[in-house]
């Protein structure tokens, strides 16, 4: 038998109003990040390099890392469908999100 191992943390995608599992840290669409008004795509190179998410994500390990926050998982909440694409192509797409975090399999 193979054995894998992913130390990247776990991101857990959340609906407005479900619970926030016990040992995980919120990551918020509207409190955390916010979608710029824009017609153009989450990601899009012309006026957007990273996802909106990817700060946040960024802001998040860097509290964990200096013991400012103890979490075992994140909860990800969207409010917008445009919310929820720059949550996944935070995942998906950034080479320092997708290096530290990942969805569950």
């Amino acid at each position: 038998m193979a054995w894998t191992l992913d130390a990247r943390i776990p991101v857990h995608l959340i609906a407005p109003g479900d619970a926030v599992p016990e040992g995980a840290a919120l990551l918020a669409e509207g409190a955390d990040f916010a979608v710029p008004a824009s017609g153009h795509a989450i990601g899009c190179a012309c006026c957007l390099p990273r996802s909106p998410a990817a700060p946040a994500f960024d802001r998040l390990f860097l509290a964990r890392v200096k013991g400012e926050r103890s979490f075992t998982s994140v909860a990800a909440r969207a409010e917008t469908a445009d919310g929820a694409d720059a949550i996944r192509w935070a995942l998906d797409h950034d080479p320092v999100v997708s290096s530290r975090f990942r969805l569950p399999a």
